[in-house]
């Protein structure tokens, strides 16, 4: 982890409050969350199925608006952004990575990290150029032009762990990024996962179930009751 003291955070969110309607009731998911996170910093988001893992995570992606609070990317207050802003903010200065990867299926694993770029306005051999320097460090080199149905399930994952760093984000939002792999290949995609993002420089906030995975990880955030609860890694369980 790197030494953050004097840093501007990634990511600060303030006083998140989120609830929702549902059969003629209100369910209270956020009550004021709160957390920080600085550049090279890769945080566990923890917490009983229904706490509102995913909800925060949206909030923090820009993907959904709270209904009271602040989401501070690199100092700029996000939440109330319009939609064109939140859109611009996203594919600039986030990458995402999903339990199931969500690649395109019609086309390369180095095509798809070439578009995200190029929707950016990257050329399209600079784009390429950084597609196979992502692909390569994991391990891709000789599977640049399969496509997602011709590659293993830890090999479409490290694709879409790519295609979510391709822009050089500062921020990575992950929900259960190796949920979907079998135990040996979790491991070794975590593994590989946490190196990049932290040789990448970037912030990390991976909501996972895994509790071994998240005990190794620079720190952990417990949402529960609606609030985010800090912990040491060694106590998770």
């Amino acid at each position: 982890m790197q030494d953050s003291a004097a840093k501007t955070p990634v990511l600060k969110l303030e006083g998140l409050k989120r609830s929702f309607r549902q059969g003629g009731r209100e369910i209270v998911v956020l009550r004021g969350a709160e957390a920080v996170l600085h550049p090279g910093q890769a945080v566990a988001l923890v917490g009983p199925s229904g706490a509102g893992k995913s909800t925060l995570l949206h909030i923090a992606g820009l993907l959904e608006t709270p209904d009271e609070g602040h989401v501070w990317l690199n100092g700029r207050d996000c939440a109330r952004m319009d939609d064109d802003a939140r859109t611009a903010v996203r594919r600039a200065e986030m990458g995402f990575v999903y339990q199931f990867h969500q690649l395109l299926p019609e086309f390369s694993a180095e095509e798809n990290v070439v578009i995200p770029q190029m929707i950016l306005g990257r050329s399209k051999r600079e784009a390429e150029a950084r597609a196979r320097e992502l692909l390569s460090s994991l391990g891709l080199a000789d599977r640049l032009d399969h496509r997602p149905a011709e590659l293993s399930g830890g090999e479409q994952q490290r694709t879409a762990i790519c295609r979510a760093l391709a822009n050089r984000p500062s921020l990575i939002l992950a929900d259960e990024p190796t949920g979907n792999l079998d135990p040996k290949t979790s491991e070794h995609v975590f593994h590989e996962l946490i190196e990049l993002f932290r040789n990448q420089g970037v912030a990390a906030l991976i909501a996972t179930h895994n509790m071994e995975l998240a005990s190794r990880m620079d720190r952990v955030l417990r949402l529960d009751g609606g609030l985010l609860v800090e912990i040491t890694p060694g106590a998770v369980r």
